[in-house]
């Protein structure tokens, strides 16, 4: 199943689903998944500059896309940190490369975790969901030999969706395994 096969679905399943099931009048009203965000916030970073390469490196080779270095926006002199100091790493997907992301999430990285019961089902409010992981090397494309310390990342889904239960709708649909507390 290509990246394309997930938006064919979301187009040809998922909208007349998600039609019928709020009644929505027209197609521009259904929500869809706008971009997807990984983030991974390195603190140690100040100390070691390095983190931040292997970081960068780690989240081009999962998403297939050029990660770019997150900067402080002020100085904190507890934690030895500088304005415009990498503290991070961040890559936005967008379309094609954002579907072929999110099949590889969900059929692949995350039924690799240990002990997997499902996602929590809390939105932000608008629609939208971030999802935690602890571990980068749930993604096939990550050699564990080569990993010198495990790190964590966030993953936010960005839909068009108005409230938490449209959005929550639409990324069921998108196979994102939910626990079922809901």
């Amino acid at each position: 199943m290509s990246s394309t096969t997930l938006s064919k679905d979301y187009k040809e399943r998922i909208v007349p689903e998600l039609t019928k099931e709020f009644d929505y009048k027209t197609v521009m009203q259904v929500p869809r998944l706008e971009k997807i965000v990984i983030n991974q916030g390195l603190g140690a970073a100040t100390q070691d500059k390095k983190l931040i390469e292997t970081a960068i490196n780690e989240l081009t080779a999962i998403t297939g896309q050029k990660a770019v270095p997150t900067l402080s926006r002020k100085d904190i002199s507890n934690f030895k940190l500088r304005k415009k100091m990498p503290i991070g790493a961040m890559v936005t997907l967008r379309r094609e490369k954002m579907y072929e992301f999110l099949e590889r999430l969900v059929k692949v990285a995350l039924p690799r975790i240990r002990d997997f019961k499902g996602i929590n089902s809390k939105l932000d409010g608008r629609g939208n969901y971030t999802l935690g992981i602890q571990e980068q090397i749930i993604f096939p494309e990550i050699n564990i030999d080569n990993v010198p310390n495990l790190k964590g990342m966030n993953i936010t889904f960005v839909t068009s969706a108005n409230t938490d239960e449209e959005g929550f709708a639409l990324l069921k649909k998108f196979g994102l395994p939910f626990k079922h507390d809901k």
